[in-house]
């Protein structure tokens, strides 16, 4: 029988997170991150997740990303799973940003390799640390497909008209400055996971989906295929986040050298790591701020208040944009667990269909569930994510589909 195990990285520039699933049911066999690689203090967490095995956790110095792959290979031997398995049929990556080409899974060669290494001035945080996870698992399984999964992909069917900024032609091209949009393999799996929700095919519904956490971007999904996109040329576009600012007058940034003294640099840290909530309240946990907001903290409520402010917006654009629409999804760590989040981000939008019924919403569950009222016109979900299945599940398939082309 053909292998049908595989192995998901998604490589960090101090971590490596990673899952081992069974395709034949998309089974989960076993799970684990490894973390702050490259200190005395690296601590690799491991979860057999068949047999009912219990978590094991190890600390000590991980030196690099090839020390650190090792070890999750050992402990995954100790679990009958390791990596010299020949039940293993592919490594899927995590790539976050492929530009404007890499519009489907792709296997590994040097010509992919060198364009993900020309693509780092766009994804400098990213970008490299995917190249190492991948060299190194190319080195300890050099006769194993890799593939590549680009965050970027599912966006690339953007009408230019959606993905172009209104910039010199030339020096846009020259540069590569577009709008490339992230998240892409939560987006797609959550689109597709409404449709089947509603009971119809992902051809037949117009989705706006919120992957909202720490990162967070709203995607327009017209019968399936990516319209429009929150994020941009990078991560930092679009709505609030955790630490980025999202949208912002381009002047501001001027407005802090000229004015203000600052560097590159410090605009660049302050945009993408102090700003958002944290730049507005001190906090970017969303659970810390809903705590403040309830002892009456004017800080924290103004900050939630922007927050949902840009989010609303986000929402009655993309209404537009696809013109109908049959069901807004809200996924990650506060889309799927903040009912407040989600209950303020509808309200007042009775007049497009939209809103939630509270005891519904109320309701926690690891399943995709409808918290609209019934005969909504217009589907509110809760549609928990899943990247780690939608990369093995596009490996899978392209692996399986070279194998019947050769």
């Amino acid at each position: 029988m053909s292998p049908t195990r595989v192995l998901v990285l998604n490589s960090g520039s101090s971590s490596v997170k990673y899952q081992l699933l069974d395709m034949r049911d998309s089974s989960r066999l076993a799970a684990g991150l490894v973390e702050r690689i490259g200190e005395q203090t690296s601590r690799l967490t491991h979860t057999p997740l068949h047999g009912g095995g219990d978590s094991r956790e190890w600390t000590g110095p991980i030196a690099d990303h090839d020390a650190a792959l090792k070890a999750v290979s050992a402990e995954l031997a100790k679990d009958g799973l390791g990596l010299d398995s020949p039940e293993l049929a592919a490594i899927g990556h995590r790539v976050v940003h492929g530009g404007k080409y890499f519009t489907q899974p792709t296997v590994i060669d040097e010509t992919v390799l060198a364009e993900i290494e020309r693509l780092i001035p766009v994804a400098p945080l990213h970008n490299p640390a995917n190249l190492t996870g991948i060299r190194t698992a190319q080195a300890l399984r050099p006769d194993l497909p890799q593939v590549a999964v680009f965050d970027t992909a599912f966006h690339t069917t953007m009408p230019e008209s959606a993905a172009r900024y209104a910039i010199d032609v030339k020096t846009a091209d020259q540069h590569r400055i577009r709008r490339y949009g992230f998240h892409g393999t939560s987006h797609a799996y959550v689109s597709r996971a409404t449709a089947k929700l509603l009971g119809k095919a992902p051809e037949e519904v117009n989705v706006i989906v919120l992957h909202l956490g720490n990162g967070a971007s709203a995607t327009a999904v017209r019968g399936g295929r990516c319209v429009d996109t929150s994020m941009g040329l990078t991560p930092l576009e679009g709505l609030v986040m955790g630490t980025r600012s999202g949208d912002m007058d381009p002047a501001v940034i001027f407005h802090l050298m000229r004015v203000g003294g600052m560097s590159t640099d410090e605009i660049d840290t302050l945009l993408n790591k102090k700003s958002g909530l944290i730049g507005l309240c001190g906090d970017n946990d969303m659970r810390e701020i809903r705590r403040r907001v309830d002892e009456g903290d004017e800080q924290a409520q103004l900050a939630f208040d922007i927050y949902i402010h840009r989010l609303k917006k986000y929402i009655g654009a993309y209404y537009a944009v696809l013109g109908k629409v049959d069901a807004v999804a809200f996924t990650a760590g506060v889309g799927e667990n903040a009912a407040v989040v989600r209950e303020a981000a509808v309200a007042g939008l009775e007049e497009l269909g939209l809103a939630v019924d509270s005891e519904l919403n109320a309701v926690r569950g690891g399943e995709p569930r409808l918290i609209s009222p019934e005969h909504a016109r217009v589907a509110v979900a809760v549609v928990p994510t899943d990247e780690e299945l939608e990369i093995a599940t596009q490996t899978y398939a392209l692996v399986n589909d070279s194998a019947n082309l050769t």
